[in-house]
């Protein structure tokens, strides 16, 4: 990744740029308060965010309507531009934007400002005997300014999606674009602060180092979406504040066919979330595990539907994206050296195409299954039962995906009562992200926290516990103020300990 070394614009700018970087960037310190904070190139834009959000400006339920509102109009009057971005930036087919990007940002935004006054409204909460008479519930307050960096794979929709629940929650908010997708990253910068109050809202650009120095400011919250190594850093980053984070992150997700499969489907379903985007997401299937006998009739079920999805020859296809940049073409064309080609593994570095590839004869210990490939290559491994493949994924970090195909729902239960991962999805792959009454995260390696829909709103919520008492009935306080009396307790544990109940079909 590269590092802009553009000078900052005047505090009052919604979009900033990268400053040139000192020689000691990126160090870090406990706090950010006197020199520290002067020498921070974005100390200011995160203070005068901070003095937005505490004059409560964000907080009323018509700002925050307003605002979601103009993003509403950003994605209708920007369509052709954010179209035009991620073309330029990895030859992603239109419809593909359309459907991953646009289509998903205006639904979570619709489901957001249908149910806004709702998710806003304080949740009563139950009361033991001694609060009867009182108030308890629980208040959703705005963190504060909150920090989102965005991913390369999906700019618009990973950014927009977590920026829609922080504006619903109330929050100021800077977001920093992946500096790697450079066409969206200028579309973001440029005409994003044109809709958004540049009080509360701004747009950071940087690279490396900038986002280094950007992230030893104190935010109230930190949404990291991207790989797991710099997940570590941006926690790491984190920590010396003590701020919450939410990191979405990646790994090998698992795709198990049964022999009870109906094998021309699972081919086209698997050939779609594979080399949806060019292999470049983060939930696609990134290796399938079948037995030997599957696999000699899922050769010929894939050979056909790439075929029917991309032609005879995938690379004069308008319908198959590009490999985002020369490092990441080099990194997934050396992946082509585990096992043996069965199909595809044509590949131009001019235009970084790597055709549409199915690997077999891979080995546990080959490259390819060694890290989350994010490309169009999707290798088959073979095993002799669900137990195996069961077992094989449980060996293995917890993935954010697991995906199942069978006839028989026995098998598929199995899978999901016997693994853990992020999210689950049987008979398909990556529908489960479109759902806005799911939640979407990782676990373990795959990610911390989750969002979409109702859940993004939460997680950029903290939820203060909250009792209102009244100031009379004291004698009802007496029993439990010293000096203490032995004889008050059984009426202090009626009171206030909550009791089980006696009907429990299990025992």
């Amino acid at each position: 990744m590269e590092t802009s070394s553009v000078s900052p614009q005047p505090l009052g700018s919604a979009a900033m740029k990268a400053p040139e970087e000192e020689s000691d960037g990126g160090g870090g310190k406990e706090s950010m308060d006197g020199d520290a904070a002067s020498r921070n190139p974005y100390a200011g834009l995160v203070n005068h965010l901070r003095t937005s959000w505490l004059s409560r400006k964000t907080w009323p339920m018509q700002y925050r309507v307003a605002q979601l509102e103009a993003l509403g109009r950003f994605l209708e009057e920007k369509e052709e531009e954010i179209l035009e971005a991620t073309t330029l930036d990895m030859g992603k087919p239109h419809f593909e934007t359309q459907l991953s990007e646009i289509f998903v940002c205006r639904s979570e935004l619709n489901h957001t400002l249908n149910n806004l006054s709702t998710w806003m409204k304080d949740e009563h909460v139950e009361k033991n005997w001694a609060m009867q008479l009182d108030s308890a519930f629980i208040r959703k307050d705005p963190y504060g300014v909150v920090l989102i960096i965005g991913p390369w794979n999906y700019p618009i929709n990973l950014l927009l999606v977590p920026l829609i629940g922080a504006i619903a929650a109330g929050n100021c908010v800077v977001v920093k674009p992946s500096e790697v997708s450079k066409n969206a990253e200028r579309l973001m910068a440029e005409t994003l602060p044109k809709y958004l109050d540049k009080d509360c809202f701004a747009v950071v650009t940087a690279g490396v180092e900038g986002t280094t120095r950007l992230l030893e400011n104190k935010f109230d919250y930190i949404f990291y979406t991207g790989s797991p190594s710099v997940g570590r850093v941006v926690m790491t980053a984190a920590a010396k504040h003590l701020t919450p984070v939410t990191l979405e992150l990646g790994g090998k997700n698992p795709c198990y066919v049964s022999d009870s499969c109906d094998v021309r489907n699972v081919a086209r379903r698997v050939a779609w979330g594979r080399f949806f985007n060019a292999g470049q997401t983060c939930v696609a299937p990134d290796y399938v595990l079948c037995s030997l006998e599957t696999r000699e009739q899922l050769l010929p079920a894939l050979r056909e539907a790439i075929a029917e999805f991309y032609g005879p020859n995938p690379q004069e296809s308008s319908s198959f994206a590009r490999i985002i940049g020369d490092g990441q073409f080099q990194r997934v064309r050396a992946l082509l050296s585990s096992g043996r080609v069965a199909m595809g593994g044509q590949t131009d570095a001019g235009t970084r195409y790597i055709a549409p590839t199915v690997l077999v004869d891979v080995q546990q210990d080959d490259p390819v299954m060694k890290e989350e490939i994010f490309g169009p290559i999707l290798p088959i491994l073979t095993v002799k039962s669900v137990d195996d493949a069961i077992a094989f994924i449980n060996a293995r970090e917890r993935p954010l995906a697991i995906y199942v195909f069978s006839s028989c729902k026995q098998v598929v239960n199995q899978v999901l009562e016997r693994t853990s991962s992020g999210g689950f999805c049987g008979n398909d792959t990556l529908m489960h992200f479109t759902l806005t009454s799911l939640p979407f995260g990782g676990i373990g390696q795959s990610g911390l926290g989750h969002y979409h829909g109702r859940f993004t709103f939460d997680t950029f919520s903290h939820l203060r516990a909250t009792v209102l008492r009244g100031n009379g009935r004291e004698a009802l306080n007496k029993p439990r103020y010293p000096p203490y009396e032995p004889r008050h307790l059984p009426l202090l544990r009626s009171a206030t300990q909550q009791r089980r109940h006696r009907s429990c079909a299990l025992l």
